[in-house]
């Protein structure tokens, strides 16, 4: 069992910056692929951003290239999702994920832990 705990939510202005982290516990993250995704009210979770075991290959969606960064530390079995530029279209919750095969990180359903989630607010 992996358990995902992310932090770093808030409500920020247009324009401005947030810095998602996921801590993880129970196992080493090294051996899954690690994703974050996103739920805005009324609306179907999403994918943002993946990231491969070992960090070297990661993934995001279309709309958010170039706006958001994923990164891990293995060693500190974390995972973070900076993001900048924010607009307030990006309002949901986020979650931090972990899929143990990898082989579709843009698919929620190939994922087998999430986290609880952590509220991102942007005003405009």
């Amino acid at each position: 069992q992996v358990q995902l705990v992310e932090s770093g939510g808030g409500l920020v202005q247009a324009g401005g910056s947030l810095r998602l982290s996921c801590a993880a516990s129970g196992r080493t993250i090294s051996t899954y692929a690690m994703g974050w995704f996103r739920q805005a009210p009324g609306k179907e979770r999403e994918f943002v951003a993946a990231i491969s075991r070992s960090g070297g290959s990661t993934y995001y969606a279309d709309s958010l290239k170039g706006r958001f960064t994923i990164s891990r530390d293995n060693a500190k079995n974390t995972v973070a999702l900076q993001m900048n530029s924010l607009k307030p279209e990006d309002t949901a919750v986020y979650y931090c994920a972990a899929d143990l095969l990898g082989w579709d990180l843009r698919d929620a359903g190939t994922y087998d832990y999430w986290g609880q989630g952590t509220q991102v607010a942007v005003s405009s």
